[in-house]
């Protein structure tokens, strides 16, 4: 019960918080850019912005390392100038801008021969240092029981605190999806699928907290989804029997459907994509929406405070009670979305193999 009432004590609080940050980014004079909040806390960025003290925000600028049209260079984010230009950019040194273009927005880009181009862009962005957080953190809870692992025996007496927790958390992982989904070739396949699941909740979990180092919305960018995906269709495809790829361009389907007009083996070849293809949308459209509407319903109460106090005073109620509800639920979203993606990547490769297992 302790543990339970330390979880709700800390969603409210983090549901509180949502709507502070939201307030931190409204300039009274100008009042509330929506898109601004919205769009900002769901895309990349060159820079961090954490909070804002008496009107001062508190920003960790990243490292910028491009190759322009006049060579490499490494420079700090903070160069680029806060105000926009009457073109709606950032400028910056060495020719270089922050584009405030609808091809290129938030991009770094430059002028050559009067046309805007893109130059070659390794930068270390926000996302790409949420990335290396949760990729330290992911190892600390798989570093942690393994070290547990190695100093006990089986017969010793189970783990208790965090390391139990993890054990707990593997063992149902392994047993409920990727046993259950692979049978004998689950040893094969698990370390891949335990990581898939555990980056994946990691990541949600990091991205519902509104504070860093959490805050980042790294599964809410579809380059992550991508490349998740990507290896899910590398593994399934590559490990694939012989008989699952003759069930591809050979079905056992009546001749007229293979032969003159090939329409079954082009379905089937082309489902290869679309499973992978699922994945990546569904991770990402589900945890994009999720940040879009909690930062949508924080925003509520300062579009009608704008209107009148009484209205503003009113619905901050609401919202705040709306934040906790989308907050509990953004969790479970976080857990069910890992869940999915690793049920389905298991049987994925469950697929490319079914024939073996008919045979075992």
């Amino acid at each position: 019960m302790k543990n339970i009432r330390l979880l709700l004590c800390i969603v409210l609080l983090m549901a509180c918080i949502v709507p502070i940050h939201a307030a931190e980014n409204a300039d009274e004079k100008k009042g509330i850019d929506l898109k601004e909040i919205l769009f900002g806390h769901i895309t990349d960025s060159y820079e961090w912005h954490i909070t804002t003290i008496n009107s001062h925000p508190v920003i960790l600028h990243l490292p910028v390392i491009v190759k322009s049209s006049t060579g490499w260079h490494v420079f700090s984010s903070s160069e680029f100038a806060e105000e926009k230009d009457a073109l709606g950019n950032r400028p910056g040194p060495y020719g270089l801008y922050i584009s405030g273009s609808k091809d290129n927005e938030n991009k770094i880009c430059e002028n050559v021969n009067g046309k805007e181009t893109r130059p070659f862009d390794i930068s270390i962005t926000k996302t790409v240092v949420v990335l290396f957080i949760d990729a330290i953190l992911l190892l600390l809870c798989v570093l942690i029981p393994a070290r547990w692992c190695k100093k006990h025996k089986p017969e010793d007496p189970a783990p208790k605190g965090f390391t139990g927790f993890m054990h707990m958390f593997i063992m149902y992982i392994y047993d409920d999806v990727v046993k259950a989904s692979l049978g004998k070739e689950a040893d094969k396949y698990a370390p891949y699928l335990l990581t898939c699941f555990f980056f994946i909740f990691l990541a949600n979990i990091m991205g519902v907290i509104p504070f860093p180092p959490g805050g980042g919305n790294l599964t809410g960018n579809i380059t992550i989804t991508f490349f998740l995906a990507l290896c899910t269709f590398l593994i399934t495809n590559v490990t694939g029997t012989r008989a699952y790829w003759k069930d591809i361009f050979w079905p056992e389907v009546p001749m007229w459907l293979k032969v003159p007009v090939p329409l079954m083996p082009f379905i089937e070849f082309f489902s290869i994509f679309t499973k992978p293809l699922a994945l990546m949308i569904r991770l990402f459209a589900n945890m994009m929406a999720g940040h879009s509407i909690q930062i949508s319903l924080s925003c509520i109460i300062f579009v009608m405070f704008a209107l009148n106090a009484v209205a503003g005073t009113s619905m901050t109620v609401v919202s705040v009670c709306m934040s906790i509800f989308m907050m509990l639920l953004e969790v479970l979203v976080c857990f069910i979305q890992a869940l999915v993606f690793t049920m389905l990547s298991a049987v994925f490769i469950s697929l490319a193999h079914v024939h073996e297992h008919a045979k075992n």
